[in-house]
C-alpha cells in the first residue's frame, strides 16, 4: 500500500499529466486498490476514483463545494460557471439552460435538427473514392457542432471554427499543470468568443426567441430586462466545449468499441432499433468522454480513509468510477449485454449534466444513419491502430474506416 499519496515517493506522488493523458485505466485501476482517496500533486487534487466515493464527492455540497477558486475552468473562462457554483446561482444558471434540454422536449426536435446534419456529411462520403473516411473529423466533430450550434442559436459560426474553440477551450479547462502555453491558446479563443458572439448576442437581446443562448439572456428575467452577459458567459463557454465533447467524441468512442468487437457490432447492424441505446450507454461507460467533476473540500472530512484539509480541491473522477470493480463486473471489457445499471458517465448528483438527452439523441441518429448508410464499413487496417488519448477529455484522435 502506496497511502494516499502525500508521502514522497509513494504511487499517487509519481503520476504524471503525460500518463494520464496517454491512458489513465491503468493508474486509477491502482488507485482504486492502494489509495482510492489521493493527492496527485501533478495535477494538484486529491482523486476520488472508486465509485461510493466519487458518488460522495459529486452529491454532497455540504461537505463538497462546487466552487474551486483558481480552477482552470474558472481560471480559463471566468466565474461563475454552471460547473463550479452552487445554490441560487446554479439554480438560475440550470434554469437558463434546461429548459430546451429537457428529455421530452428533445424528443420533440433533435431528429429533425440532427438528421439532415448527418444525411449532408453521410452524403459526402458514400460517392466519394476510394472508399475510405476519417469519420472523428468527417462526420462525428462536425455533426455535434452544427447540432449544437442550432439548439444554441448561433447559426453565424461555421462547423471548422466550433472545432477550433473546442480545442482552444479544452487547453484552458484541463490546464491543471498551469502550462503558459495552454494558458494562452484558451485565453485567446476566449477573447475570439466573446468577440464573434458580441452581435448574435445584441441581436437576441433585441429579439428573443426559443433558442438557448435567447434563454440565458431572457430566461426568468422581467419584462424588457436582459440578465448581464457576464453572468452567463462562462457557462456558455462551458457549453460550447462539453456539448461537443459527449455528442461526438462521445460517438467516436462507442463506433470504435463497436469496431474492435466485430461480433457485436454485427448485432447492432442486424437490430439497431433494440440494441443501439444499449451500445451508446456501454461505449461511455466503456472509454467516458469526460473525466471528472471538481469539487472543494468545505471542512476537515475523511473521505475513503484520507484525512481531507478544509479547502482542498478535490474531484470525483467519474471515468474511473465507471470501471470500479466493485460495481461493474469485468469492467476493463465493452459489452453490449451488461446488465443495465446506472453509470457516472454524466456525472452525479445536482450538476449531472444538462445535455444528456441531446447527446445522447445526436449518438444515436448519427451512429444509425451511419450503420443504416454505410452497411460494411470496417477499420482501415492500413492504418495504424486509432490514437486514443486524454484523461479529463477522452476520445479516438482518428478513426478511419473503409467500405465496399
Amino acid at each position: 500500500m502506496s497511502g494516499d499519496g502525500r508521502e514522497a515517493g509513494s504511487f499517487p506522488a509519481s503520476i504524471t499529466v503525460a500518463e494520464l493523458e496517454q491512458d489513465p485505466y491503468p493508474v486509477f485501476a491502482r488507485l482504486r486498490a492502494e489509495a482510492p482517496v489521493a493527492w496527485v500533486p501533478a495535477v494538484g487534487m486529491w482523486l476520488a476514483t472508486r465509485w461510493e466515493d466519487a458518488l460522495a464527492v459529486a452529491s454532497e455540497p455540504e461537505r463538497f463545494a462546487a466552487d474551486m477558486p483558481d480552477s482552470p475552468i474558472d481560471r480559463s473562462f471566468g466565474s461563475p460557471t454552471i460547473l463550479t457554483c452552487d445554490g441560487p446561482v446554479h439554480r438560475e444558471l440550470r434554469n437558463t439552460v434546461d429548459p430546451r434540454l429537457r428529455p421530452r422536449e428533445v424528443e420533440t426536435y433533435i431528429d429533425a435538427l440532427v438528421e439532415p446534419i448527418v444525411d449532408e456529411h453521410l452524403d459526402r462520403l458514400t460517392g466519394r473514392e476510394p472508399q475510405c473516411a476519417e469519420l472523428m473529423a468527417e462526420l462525428f466533430e462536425p455533426v455535434s457542432v452544427l447540432g449544437l450550434r442550432a439548439v444554441l442559436g448561433i447559426p453565424d459560426v461555421d462547423a471548422e471554427t466550433l472545432r477550433r474553440w473546442f480545442a482552444g477551450l479544452a487547453e484552458g479547462a484541463t490546464n491543471f499543470e498551469q502550462d503558459n502555453g495552454k494558458q494562452r491558446t484558451s485565453d485567446e479563443v476566449c477573447a475570439e468568443i466573446d468577440a464573434r458572439l458580441d452581435p448574435i448576442l445584441a441581436r437576441l437581446e433585441a429579439a428573443p426567441d426559443e433558442t438557448i443562448v435567447s434563454h440565458m439572456l431572457h430566461g426568468g428575467m422581467g419584462a424588457g430586462e436582459v440578465r448581464p452577459r457576464a453572468q452567463f458567459m462562462p457557462s456558455l463557454k462551458v457549453i460550447l466545449l462539453g456539448g461537443m465533447q459527449e455528442p461526438g467524441h462521445g460517438a467516436g468512442s462507442v463506433l470504435l468499441a463497436l469496431l474492435q468487437h466485430p461480433e457485436q457490432l454485427a448485432e447492432v447492424r442486424s437490430d439497431p432499433g433494440q440494441l443501439l441505446d444499449a451500445a451508446i450507454e456501454e461505449g461511455m461507460r466503456w472509454i467516458s468522454p469526460i473525466g471528472t467533476q471538481g469539487r472543494r473540500v468545505v471542512a476537515p472530512t475523511v473521505l475513503g480513509g484520507a484525512e481531507l484539509p478544509a479547502g482542498a480541491p478535490i474531484a470525483a473522477v467519474i471515468s474511473s468510477a465507471n470501471r470500479d470493480e466493485r460495481r461493474f463486473e469485468r469492467p476493463n471489457d465493452f459489452d453490449l449485454h451488461r446488465p443495465r445499471q446506472r453509470v457516472a458517465t454524466f456525472g452525479f448528483g445536482r450538476h449531472f449534466c444538462s445535455g444528456h438527452a441531446f447527446a445522447r439523441g445526436l449518438e444515436r441518429i448519427a451512429l444509425g444513419r451511419l450503420l443504416e448508410r454505410l452497411p460494411d464499413f470496417r477499420l482501415d487496417r492500413e492504418r495504424p491502430a486509432p490514437p486514443v488519448t486524454g484523461w479529463e477529455f477522452r476520445a479516438p484522435r482518428e478513426l478511419h474506416v473503409r467500405w465496399g
